[in-house]
């Protein structure tokens, strides 16, 4: 997608069009080291428990634990992991600066029906050499899973296939929610929600609560399932993805959804109400 030779336009100006770093046009990203690895695993642990965490209370956890690190590695390996301290401050929003960030369309809205309203985020899965992101597309009013992908960068491109794989395999949605992550601000992820006729909502950044249910689902997908097993290889992972999400779709009963799964709530017929 990248032209070196574009007469017009920078490789750094392309770059930030499709939302990738130049690095990662230069060359494959670097792994991590094993300690590295260990501690961002440890750090992801950690922020299920407490989101509120920034940098500086991380870094003074893990020297409780006994690993000797510093807030500025701590903040690098976060970052690397997409964890942010959930804490209100002033000037919040900061955009990319080639990518529109669109309104939050969900407040004081009573969302109870399938296809109103689709969500989707990245999280970060530890194996037990290296990581993976994962994407997922979910229905929020039965917190069914969509569509999925798994990457080992955080280019555009596999979450533009989860979005397409959602959109060819059901009804779209009347609206689409967000964060301001730079995949999901990317015009071609946008252009494929236009395309489909789907109004894009956004969160105000740093604000997972406006996102809660993809972040409920991250903590159950984690310790069901992340956490009780050391995957090799991202095939493994894959597999392992595929049998939980499987699982969580099909008998995994919620109490928000009457005890029902979230492929029964997703079938049921229009008027059925969701809990909150």
């Amino acid at each position: 997608m990248i032209d070196p030779a574009h007469p017009q336009l920078s490789i750094a100006r392309q770059c930030r069009l499709v939302a990738i770093s130049r690095s990662a046009f230069y060359g494959p990203p670097k792994g991590e080291s094993p300690l590295n690895e260990a501690l961002m695993r440890l750090i992801d642990e950690q922020f299920l428990e407490t989101p509120w965490y920034g940098s500086r209370q991380m870094a003074r956890h893990l020297r409780r634990q006994g690993h000797e690190v510093g807030r500025k590695r701590v903040r690098r390996l976060m970052a690397k992991i997409g964890v942010e301290a959930v804490y209100q401050r002033p000037k919040t929003s900061q955009p990319h600066p080639e990518h529109r960030i669109w309104p939050y369309l969900l407040r004081n809205m009573v969302i109870d029906r399938p296809n109103q309203v689709w969500c989707a985020d990245i999280t970060y899965l530890p194996m037990r050499r290296g990581f993976l992101y994962l994407v997922a597309i979910m229905d929020w009013a039965t917190r069914k899973v969509l569509a999925w992908r798994v990457s080992n960068t955080l280019h555009a491109d596999f979450c533009i296939e989860a979005l397409e794989e959602a959109l060819a395999r059901h009804e779209p949605p009347e609206i689409f929610n967000t964060d301001q992550g730079g995949q999901f601000t990317s015009p071609r992820f946008t252009g494929v929600l236009h395309d489909a006729g789907v109004r894009i909502s956004m969160d105000g950044r740093g604000r997972w609560m406006d996102n809660v249910f993809i972040e409920r689902l991250w903590r159950t997908l984690k310790y069901e399932c992340i956490y009780l097993h050391a995957f090799e290889t991202g095939s493994e992972l894959r597999a392992g993805l595929r049998r939980w999400i499987a699982y969580y779709n099909a008998h995994r009963p919620h109490s928000a959804l009457g005890g029902r799964t979230p492929n029964e709530a997703y079938a049921a017929p229009v008027g059925y109400q969701a809990a909150a």
